[in-house]
């Protein structure tokens, strides 16, 4: 009876996880994309300095995660030390603003399709870089994936969100998505290496560390000199208080998203984790479809599928393998 209780805990715990970061990361979306996009005011003007959300982020999630550490984590002492995030907090800041930069030129369901693309770079670096082999089965992943982005990018975009984009430019806003991912590959990379070298390192700690150098760098980009960017963004959201909530929500839905991350990671694991967020994304191009006016043909339907068949497959290969693991572990 007890072990009955402590599995239906369980089953709503991760419920809660798997709404926490839906909830949390479809309306950033949303709220990404109507910032990208709207016409504030009745001058109808756009938020042009979209790479200001990477620095309001940084500052939400500063504050955030150095509160969680002095009320959870006894002050984080023992992890990697602040000033060791330097170069991850370079590629941190310059990655995910050229994601943001790439709805100027590209769609929201054509950028989270992109950026779902990841295993390309990774398994191309992988073979030819460090001679990795790979399964069959593993290449048919990146062959689902790499076909159904190639075609969602070749197939003609409606006339409707193509007026709502502040300049069409598919290549670019590709290539901005593609940099955004190599970008990451490094910074995961060190983040990696930074907890393996100091196994104390907790979610909390990478988050502080990584958000401080990102302030610093986004303070520096934003308001470094008389005529930089940082200072037309500021008077834009004084001038349309409507845009400044909206940018708050969502740092604040990146921060309360992160939070159930580590959650899920914690007690489910991370392929938990990479299943709920797949999902996520899926769920936030159908939002975004039906609810701010993206219409996608059947066509790109198709190669949205076909993207996420690839990630579906990707993810039971690696549930397969983690159970070979397991069954070993039993028998030694």
């Amino acid at each position: 009876m007890e072990s009955h209780g402590a599995g239906l805990r369980r089953v709503f715990l991760l419920a809660f996880c798997v709404a926490g970061i839906w909830a949390a990361y479809i309306y950033q979306g949303v709220l990404q994309e109507t910032v990208s996009t709207k016409r504030f005011g009745a001058d109808k003007e756009r938020f042009e300095h979209l790479a200001f959300l990477n620095l309001a982020q940084n500052v939400v999630c500063l504050i955030w995660s150095f509160l969680m550490i002095k009320i959870w984590s006894n002050g984080g002492n023992g992890g990697a030390p602040w000033w060791s995030y330097w170069s991850a907090g370079i590629t941190n800041s310059i990655g995910p603003a050229m994601g943001i930069e790439a709805l100027k030129y590209i769609s929201y369901p054509a950028q989270v399709l992109a950026k779902s693309s990841k295993m390309i770079p990774v398994m191309l670096m992988g073979a030819l870089v460090y001679g990795i082999r790979y399964s069959f089965q593993e290449y048919l992943c990146t062959l689902l994936v790499a076909g159904g982005v190639s075609t969602f990018a070749l197939l003609k975009t409606s006339s409707k969100t193509i007026n709502k984009l502040a300049n069409p430019n598919a290549p670019l806003g590709y290539g901005l998505c593609f940099l955004n991912l190599a970008f990451d590959g490094f910074t995961n990379a060190t983040q990696d290496s930074l907890t393996a070298r100091y196994p104390k390192t907790n979610a909390w700690n990478i988050m502080l560390g990584m958000n401080l150098w990102g302030t610093i760098y986004n303070m520096v980009f934003m308001f470094g000199w008389s005529n930089a960017i940082g200072y037309d963004a500021i008077r834009f959201c004084q001038q349309h208080p409507e845009a400044a909530w909206d940018i708050f929500l969502f740092c604040l839905c990146g921060a309360v998203g992160q939070n159930f991350i580590f959650l899920t990671i914690s007690r489910f694991g991370s392929l938990t984790n990479t299943t709920i967020t797949t999902t996520r994304k899926f769920v936030s191009i159908v939002v975004s479809s039906l609810l701010s006016g993206n219409p996608l043909s059947k066509q790109q339907w198709g190669s949205v599928v076909m993207v996420f068949s690839g990630l579906s497959y990707q993810i039971y290969l690696k549930w397969k393998k983690l159970q070979r693991i397991q069954k070993k572990r039993k028998f030694t």
